[in-house]
């Protein structure tokens, strides 16, 4: 293929697509309809074998010729008279994509097992008026992925000469940052533990749902179960039941980071930074440093111990109160270092923190009524008007989460600051998970100061700060130095000449 690939005519995908077409349909088909299916395997002796094979083999015949049309009617050309990229698909129900190219925010190149097995890559554009990736070709070769990335990017036209020069440094682009395997293992085993739990539950809920609704007789025998346990010392049940849920957590967390961030690697080309990671899907990431409207740092007790954190990077979103998973990209099990050559390249210079705000005690009061006090008052009631429980493990259930929760809301608030700088802003809060949301202010898109009737007295408030990236929000701070902020930033919005978008 020439590498001055010429995207002012309309082109189909690489003919490869037509196999990922197929194996994209058919893993939603088998998606759709797997309790079916699931059906059909636990009875397959009393079913009649000529009509299920043969339903199955009509219906993969089927999904060959869609996938064949889906790839005949698919094509994609850049319109440099409009300055769009144009997609046009549909075999019955014609659509046609057009993308303005300046409001193209990051394009990647991935590649899952199916697209790594015929040799073709995916390329996913992104721009900030969506809530879901704007368009996509799911078969296209990595040289022709790249040449057409780097021109979605940088959104100008380029003759050929400086075409071929892109090229060159994007083929051959400077290493910068490697996560290695054993920061991915530090991070899988500090972090994301109520994801983990949750798709846990979800996982093996929905198959003994299924296998029971199938099966006449119980999957598992839970009346064999209880006997061994109660067997056991309560203490020693316990803590097999907590152990083997802490293991499968573990175990789950450890390897969705391993499979999803194997090999992460941070690439510095001639104006964006190149993301690639991942173990059976590949992805690849170019991403515009000018677009990043938020930043997030995230570190608990045990990753500071391991000098391992999370950074996750927000772009520009259509819906500022509910920032999508697209917009924003994580860089998981950085150390220290990594961590400010990461912030250095996106911000060109660390972020730093000067002025303090500290949130009024009556933060704590107030949090400390809603999520300690009122709780207790509650199961109180309960206990005296209906009796679930004892007195003597009421008062036991009482300390353990009056001691829990009071630890958490002492760190949470003890953790609650605002600094600012005359170049950043950075919120800090958190009470395992410590988190640092950091803004630039003019990047600011609208500011929101709150303060109630009963406030006025004490001279507190509130403030949010709206991006397009995120909010970022302060409660319970001084009003009058709210205000003085309030002053500030909105100067540097409406003075600064800075290209955000």
């Amino acid at each position: 293929m020439s590498k001055f690939a010429d995207f002012s005519q309309p082109q189909r995908q690489s003919l490869p697509g037509i196999v990922v077409m197929f194996a994209n349909t058919l893993q939603k088909s088998v998606r759709a309809f797997w309790p079916i299916l699931l059906i059909w395997i636990v009875k397959i002796e009393t079913l009649n074998k000529f009509f299920v094979f043969g339903g199955i083999t009509v219906a993969i015949l089927i999904i060959a010729l869609i996938s064949y049309l889906q790839y005949y009617f698919f094509t994609f050309h850049i319109d440099d008279e409009s300055n769009e990229f144009v997609i046009q698909k549909g075999v019955l129900n014609k659509t046609r994509i057009t993308i303005q190219l300046h409001k193209i925010q990051q394009v990647s190149i991935n590649q899952s097992l199916i697209q790594r097995l015929v040799g073709v890559h995916k390329l996913e554009i992104d721009t900030a008026g969506s809530d879901k990736k704007e368009a996509s070709i799911s078969a296209i070769s990595h040289d022709l992925a790249t040449i057409l990335k780097e021109r979605l990017i940088n959104h100008s036209q380029l003759d050929k000469s400086e075409i071929a020069e892109t090229i060159l440094e994007e083929n051959t682009p400077t290493s910068f940052i490697k996560i290695g395997l054993l920061s991915l293992i530090k991070i899988g085993f500090t972090s994301n533990y109520v994801k983990s739990f949750a798709l846990l539950f979800l996982f093996f809920t929905t198959i003994m749902e299924n296998l029971q609704q199938f099966s006449q007789n119980e999957v598992i025998n839970e009346d064999k179960v209880t006997s061994y346990l109660d067997k056991l010392p309560m203490l020693t049940s316990i803590a097999i039941v907590l152990g083997s849920i802490v293991g499968l957590v573990l175990v789950v967390n450890l390897v969705r980071t391993v499979i999803k961030y194997f090999d992460f690697t941070i690439q510095k080309s001639k104006q964006a930074i190149i993301l690639t990671y991942g173990l059976i899907s590949t992805k690849n990431t170019l991403l515009n440093p000018n677009k990043v409207q938020k930043i997030k740092i995230t570190q608990n007790y045990f990753q500071k111990k391991f000098d391992v954190t999370t950074i996750e990077v927000h772009q520009a979103s259509s819906d500022v109160e509910k920032v999508k998973e697209k917009d924003k990209i994580e860089v998981p099990g950085c150390t220290a270092n990594e961590r400010d050559a990461i912030l250095n390249l996106l911000y060109k210079k660390l972020p730093t923190r000067e002025k303090l705000y500290l949130p009024n005690w009556r933060k704590l009061a107030l949090n400390s009524f809603f999520l300690l006090v009122l709780p207790l008052l509650i199961s109180l009631i309960l206990v005296f008007n209906i009796k679930i429980i004892t007195w003597k493990e009421w008062i036991l259930y009482a300390c353990v989460f009056s001691l829990f929760s009071g630890l958490l809301l002492w760190f949470s608030f003890k953790n609650y600051k605002l600094f600012v700088s005359n170049d950043f802003i950075i919120k800090q809060n958190g009470a395992w998970d410590i988190e640092n949301n950091i803004v630039e202010p003019y990047k600011i898109q609208a500011i929101t100061t709150q303060q109630f009737f009963w406030q006025k007295g004490t001279n507190i408030g509130s403030i949010t700060l709206s991006t397009a990236g995120g909010t970022i929000s302060f409660s319970t701070g001084n009003y009058t130095e709210i205000k003085n902020l309030v002053n500030l930033w909105l100067f540097q919005v409406e003075t600064s000449e800075e290209n955000w978008m």
